[in-house]
């Protein structure tokens, strides 16, 4: 795979739900923070969309899709002196794919839902992602849209392997706005996800996601982009703002929380598949990236369970 369907790949959305709205003309749902993924798209009309810790509120018109990334606390509303109703309280009766109406309808509809990882290391893969993406542009919309309309589709009228094709197009929806994301943010950065679009780092990144438990060095890594160990080593902190084997053992990480979660492999298979010959040596890098030992993160995993 490539590095991006690597990376992709162990955020495995866990849940998620989409549903339609259509708002009269005053009107106001409060949404408070939490983690993963929230996606929006207006099909009529437009609204008000205002994320704390961002001061200028956002308008979205008919057409225009959003991501929220960072689980901060939003509203959307017709006007900012509308007491904003609980969303999720809102939305509680509300069967997933199913439509509901605000304020008597009639002035703005839209559909839109969440995302939620089964990872715990989810935010490692995320965080660099801004607040908002706002994608505006008509192939954008014309891009994402498609998703949407599928998975509403889906959702509202179940049929023989309906689950398994909404799973898909969910996933599908989140792919496509990220490499939408990647293609238009060429001026913002650095992270791992935006040096993707610099062939060098692009390359780079898919051999070490490819092989986590190779004897990677700065040099055979410069190898990989064709450059100079020196100027390997300068462009790809610049570009993914950290040095390589930094981001290396960050990979590695990932990949052992992946498969610890799994439940199929001991810590002893996992660490040299990650590159580490002693799990004592395994077990400090893991707890430095993910915060606890590996032993911690497994009972953790199945106390949750």
């Amino acid at each position: 795979m490539d590095a991006l369907s690597d990376a992709l790949a162990l955020l495995k959305p866990m849940s998620y739900a989409f549903r339609g709205l259509d708002a009269g003309e005053r009107w106001a749902l409060g949404f408070a923070a939490a983690e993963g993924i929230k996606c929006y798209v207006v099909h009529s009309g437009a609204c008000w969309l205002r994320v704390d810790g961002i001061d200028v509120p956002i308008r979205l018109h008919a057409g225009d899709c959003v991501l929220l990334a960072r689980g901060r606390a939003f509203r959307l509303d017709s006007q900012s002196d509308v007491p904003a109703l609980d969303a999720e309280q809102f939305f509680s009766e509300v069967p997933a794919g199913e439509l509901a109406v605000l304020d008597g309808g009639g002035s703005c509809s839209g559909v839109g839902g969440y995302f939620d990882f089964a990872a715990r290391h989810a935010e490692h893969l995320l965080r660099e992602l801004p607040p908002v993406l706002h994608f505006t542009s008509e192939a954008d919309k014309a891009a994402l849209r498609t998703s949407i309309e599928r998975l509403m589709r889906e959702l509202r009228e179940p049929a023989p392997g309906s689950a398994l094709i909404a799973e898909h197009v969910a996933q599908t929806l989140l792919v496509d706005a990220l490499r939408l994301h990647l293609s238009h943010a060429a001026t913002t950065g650095p992270g791992w996800l935006l040096a993707l679009a610099d062939t060098r780092m692009n390359a780079v990144l898919s051999a070490m996601h490819a092989r986590p438990g190779h004897r990677w060095t700065l040099e055979s890594l410069a190898r990989e982009g064709g450059m100079s160990r020196s100027g390997f080593a300068a462009h790809f902190k610049a570009s993914v703002g950290m040095p390589a084997l930094e981001y290396l053992t960050q990979w590695r990480m990932l990949v052992a929380a992946d498969r610890l979660a799994k439940g199929r492999d001991t810590i002893s298979v996992v660490a040299p598949a990650v590159g580490y010959e002693s799990e004592s040596a395994f077990g400090a890098a893991f707890k430095r990236v993910m915060g606890c030992a590996p032993g911690k993160y497994i009972r953790d995993l199945r106390d949750r369970a």
